[in-house]
């Protein structure tokens, strides 16, 4: 509370109460009394008021400094009229009404757009659901009648069914807890799984892989790390150069086992690393390519958050590097051993 606003406030009560004094000393003096009388009464009169203002000021100040404490342990501050205790001044009980009546209409509120969100939500999971059996079917047409335009096709039927699956995942990260299944999985297998979903695109941009022998297991969702090296190689061929080069690899450091996918491609800018996994952030390259939506990247880091892995990036004019770390379970490490 600032004690300056404070004894602004109280003005108007001193103002008065000077007035007062000033009425009282007149008939005082006028009825014969002494001066020192009348100083003696003003005396006592200036004390008994601003003791009792000083006292009103430091009770005030105490509530105030409660309040605003209270305030600031709880997430949703919102609700501070429903842990405040009723006020004992009436002014401050209409100010606590008002407090539960904003309360209760901004719950209500909330509770509504909860209920929008998630129908939306439910929406989307099944229109993606919905989507991808046609996607698919297209897919079997075009592989059982193999011409050059159905490769063609197939190229974009991969983009597509790529943006309905980041769709899908945007939908869930809140939520990932109740999709995801962990347990132990070859890292070698989600990494060839992850370029063959991508194989129409990686051939038809002329790309060089290497990979190297990956006898790792770790635990986590075979799913999601899947969908996450899917973004990994989109966006290595989306800012790739010419005759370009990915590099898969696995090795251990101490108590982690890192997963790395690196490209030879055009980089990223020194000032746009640490921005990289912002929401919508797509950075100087990203700027001159249309097709960037600074979502991948995002949802990478929200989904590694989620499932306990690091996720770190390393780039520079000769290329960029993800780096993806698994903590090994040093206690099944030991059982299985």
């Amino acid at each position: 509370m600032n004690s300056i606003q404070y004894w602004k406030n109280r003005l108007p009560f001193l103002l008065t109460n000077l007035v007062c004094m000033a009425a009282l000393t007149v008939f005082l003096m006028a009825c014969g009394n002494s001066v020192s009388a009348v100083v003696l009464i003003l005396t006592v009169w200036t004390l008994i008021l601003l003791s009792g203002l000083t006292f009103t000021y430091w009770k005030r100040k105490r509530q105030m400094k409660k309040l605003l404490a209270m305030a600031e342990q709880l997430s949703e501050r919102y609700l501070i009229s429903e842990v405040m205790e009723l006020p004992e001044q009436a002014e401050d009980q209409v100010y606590y009404q008002l407090l539960k009546m904003a309360g209760k209409s901004m719950l209500e509120q909330i509770g509504e757009v909860e209920r929008e969100r998630l129908e939306y939500k439910e929406y989307i999971e099944q229109w993606i659901h919905e989507i991808k059996t046609p996607i698919t079917a297209m897919k079997l047409l075009c592989e059982n009648h193999r011409t050059a335009w159905t490769k063609e096709l197939l190229l974009e039927l991969e983009k597509t069914n790529r943006f309905t699956e980041q769709a899908l995942y945007y939908a869930r990260s809140e939520h990932t807890e109740k999709d995801y299944s962990v347990r132990e999985i070859a890292l070698s297998q989600v990494v060839h799984q992850a370029i063959a979903d991508n194989k129409y695109m990686l051939l038809q941009s002329g790309v060089h892989l290497e990979v190297a022998e990956i006898q790792d297991m770790v635990y986590s969702d075979e799913k999601w790390v899947r969908f996450i090296l899917n973004q990994l190689i989109s966006n290595a061929v989306k800012y790739r150069k010419e005759n370009p080069i990915f590099h898969i690899y696995a090795c251990r450091q101490q108590n982690q086992i890192i997963l790395v996918v690196e490209d030879n491609g055009i980089g990223i800018a020194a000032s746009d690393l640490s921005r990289v996994f912002e929401k919508g952030f797509t950075g100087q390259n990203g700027r001159l390519i249309h097709q960037s939506t600074g979502i991948g990247l995002y949802l990478c880091k929200r989904l590694c958050e989620k499932l306990g892995i690091g996720i770190t990036v390393k780039s520079s004019e000769q290329g960029t590097a993800v780096f993806l770390s698994f903590h090994i379970n040093c206690l099944i490490q030991e059982v299985q051993n």
